[in-house]
């Protein structure tokens, strides 16, 4: 740390301080960040700021850290600062500003494993001013039971940062963030707590301030101290573009890019989207990248970098690049897609405009954003029967890992673990070296609450809605601040900015010939399938004797599918045709992938024909494809076709199965098929179920002839959607077992 005159006024030693991190010899603090570092280092108590991105929250906490770790007369120095943190990407950029104030920081992440031994021991030695650590930090056994006990007790400030995400009202609500109130309850008095958002409403800010022990938001009583400020952006240039397809979005940004100066974020809502999108700006001359969840994290920081140095025209990004990047000079965000609420919309266009003068924020809405959104909305907290399900589980076969207790109970592994991490704050469970134990405590399932989360959710998008079709004598600034319940804002104000105000004029006509070629792009059908190489864990509580590695001679080869379900393109009337749609109770179901769909017309599925639109991408998918298996090393082509036969699509799958053993010009040879004693398997079980499921269903429909006939031949299994494979996997196995040498899965979507 570097050092300080500790005998100097402490506002001239905060503003030392902050010129050292910003580097500006003319930099002061604003009011309210002296107010909040006041309160932190003379007063020790705790505030909540909720300020714009760019206001300068983070030089808050850095001010404080060196005041803090100086002492002074009256104080002597304190413990290193906690900070909680939620990306990667932001830790990276908080670690380079600390460095410039002399401050030493370290971090604890999934991303430096190999270092967390020594970051400990630098801890234990005194040497580190900052700790910066993810809140999912906060539930490793060894770091909560050995590390933060130490932290808690000689921590100087905890800082809690993006706090928004502890309110599960907020748009990035994380399970493991609540863990943090345990953490502040621990403390030993005097230790002050700072936590800081962007993008918190009324209500959020109230439900973080509950999470954080706080009664009341405007509670000076409770030694607390609560900032908000102006969320008015006047960088920022909102702008609404309505174009009738995906084609002519696409084509559209391809033709705006250019025409913007520095680089900026092209944000979709599936990973699949950025993925096309980055292809489609590639293949017209631009320099960009995807960005996603998928994205490997060594990738990500290279990406980063590219962008902040403006190797990149812009990074084709999921609501993975997010919180906490920091490129003061962003020149554009566009959406392609409208996130699912105004507060989240707000939080990712605050990445840009920071430090320049003009940012333009374009949202180009689809038509399929509200299935998308539904979608991700039928993830939701698990209903009392799974949760009692699986702390019964726990309670019997005692510590589980998530691999075995998903043999145990009917979630996903992603829910599953979801709610672990919820049923782990609540102290129903107790994350351990080997996996989840039960505590014995007792539990109680909160439905009205989770009853008017849904109901918010639901609430925050028609809201979005709202904001796509203002009218023009409306403000898109204005309408966002009212969204935030900014308490600046007042009655009649428009930022004079936007495309209702007339600070924003866009030419939005697309090139028809621009448009074709997107089109084109877009439609040209055909993914690869990947193949299921393991064996879930567990198997044998469930009575299947499945372990290890599939083997080798009992599995698929690659396949191939006419699209992903959340991709741009040929998903459109694949989703119409396969998709779920939203009931008037709200409840969403989803197929399986297996013929096992359930109920058709709760689902919104649909048996017949396929549809004409989509036969010519199964031909020219088919076509294309027979061509590399006739030219593969070693590969025979095709000698048969065999279906997947549904019980509730029966129509559909039959004339797909005839079409696709036409175009292949080879006979249609077999079928598997659900016993149909069985019911049909659910969709929103995990991996280890599914399989079961599958399995103790699905059975081989062939004639003694073909059966005879069938070693030796390669075929094509045949169904309509993909998504855990398990189906492909038991059928390929099936008719690998039967004799055939190869199987080639076949589907027309991939979800």
């Amino acid at each position: 740390m570097t050092a300080q005159d500790t005998t100097a006024p402490l506002r001239e030693r905060a503003e030392t301080a902050l010129r050292a991190l910003v580097g500006r010899e003319d930099a002061t603090l604003r009011e309210d960040q002296w107010a909040a570092v006041e309160a932190l280092v003379e007063g020790r108590r705790r505030a909540l700021v909720v300020e714009r991105t760019g206001w300068g929250k983070s030089a808050v906490y850095f001010v404080a850290t060196a005041l803090l770790r100086a002492g002074a007369a009256d104080f002597p120095p304190a413990g290193p600062t906690v900070i909680i943190s939620p990306l990667l990407a932001l830790m990276r950029d908080q670690i380079s500003a600390a460095s410039r104030a002399g401050i030493r920081a370290v971090t604890i992440n999934s991303a430096n494993v190999t270092e967390w031994d020594e970051v400990h021991a630098a801890i234990a030695a005194g040497e580190v001013d900052v700790l910066l650590c993810s809140p999912e930090r906060l539930n490793n056994p060894a770091f909560r039971d050995e590390v933060l006990p130490k932290l808690a007790a000689s921590a100087g400030l905890v800082v809690v940062d993006e706090a928004h995400c502890i309110s599960d009202w907020g748009h990035d609500f994380r399970p493991d963030y609540r863990r943090i109130r345990t953490l502040l309850a621990e403390l030993p008095d005097g230790i002050p707590v700072l936590a800081t958002t962007a993008t918190a409403n009324s209500r959020v800010s109230a439900d973080v301030a509950e999470q954080l022990g706080v009664r009341r938001v405007s509670a000076e009583a409770d030694g607390v101290l609560v900032l908000r400020g102006s969320l008015d952006r006047p960088s920022l240039h909102l702008a609404v573009v309505q174009l009738e397809n995906q084609a002519a979005r696409v084509a559209w940004l391809g033709q705006q890019l250019p025409r913007w100066g520095g680089s900026g974020i092209i944000y979709t809502l599936t990973v699949a989207a950025a993925e096309t999108v980055a292809e489609q700006m590639r293949s017209s001359g631009h320099a960009v990248s995807s960005y996603t969840g998928q994205t490997d994290p060594g990738e990500r920081e290279r990406l980063e970098a590219d962008l902040k140095e403006n190797r990149v025209k812009a990074l084709v990004a999921t609501s993975a690049l997010g919180m906490g990047f920091d490129k003061p000079d962003l020149a554009f965000v566009v959406h392609l897609g409208a996130p699912s609420s105004p507060i989240a919309y707000y939080q990712q266009v605050g990445r840009a405009g920071r430090a320049v003068d003009r940012a333009d924020v374009i949202l180009l809405p689809g038509a399929e954003d509200e299935d998308i959104w539904a979608y991700f909305g039928s993830l939701g907290f698990p209903p009392e029967v799974s949760v009692r399900e699986t702390l019964a589980a726990l309670a019997e076969g005692g510590t589980m890992s998530t691999a075995r207790l998903e043999t145990q109970v009917e979630l996903r592994r992603n829910r599953l673990e979801t709610m672990l991490k919820v049923l782990d704050v609540d102290g129903a469970v107790r994350r351990v070296r080997g996996g989840w134990e039960a505590t014995g405590e007792a539990w109680a399932y909160d439905r009205e609450r989770y009853d008017r989360v849904a109901t918010a959710r639901i609430e925050e998008q028609q809201a979005m809605l709202r904001y796509i079709g203002l009218e023009p004598d409306s403000c898109r600034m204005a309408y966002l601040r009212e969204q935030l319940d900014d308490p600046d804002l007042t009655d009649g104000w428009r930022c004079e900015r936007c495309d209702l105000c007339g600070g924003t004029d866009l030419d939005t006509a697309v090139d028809e010939a621009a448009v074709s070629q997107v089109r084109e792009a877009l439609e040209r059908p055909g993914v690869e399938v990947t193949p299921r190489r393991q064996w879930p864990t567990g198997l044998d509580t469930l009575g299947l004797d499945l372990r290890g590695k599939i083997a080798e001679d009992e599995r698929a080869l690659p396949g191939r599918a006419v699209a992903r379900l959340d991709g741009l393109g040929w998903s459109v009337p694949l989703r119409e045709l396969l998709e779920p749609r939203q009931s008037a109770a709200g409840e969403v179901a989803v197929p399986d992938d297996d013929g096992e769909h359930g109920d058709r017309e709760a689902s919104g599925g649909r048996d017949g024909l396929l549809p004409a639109v989509l036969r010519r991408p199964v031909e020219q998918v088919l076509r294309d494809w027979a061509g590399e298996l006739r030219t593969g090393e070693g590969s025979p082509g095709v000698d048969g076709v065999v279906v997947i036969a549904s019980a509730t699509r029966p129509q559909l799958m039959d004339h797909l199965a005839r079409g696709v053993a036409h175009i292949l010009q080879v006979p249609l040879v077999a079928a598997v098929a659900p016993e149909p004693d069985r019911p049909p398997g659910r969709h929103d079980v995990n991996s280890a179920q599914r399989l079961a499921g599958v399995h103790r269903r699905l059975g081989l429909d062939i004639s003694q002839a073909a059966l005879a006939g069938l070693p030796g031949r390669s075929v094509v299994l045949v169904d309509d959607l993909t998504d855990s494979g398990w189906t492909l996997t038991v059928a390929a196995r099936l008719l690998r077992q039967a004799g055939a040498s190869a199987v080639y899965p076949f589907v027309l979507a991939q979800r």
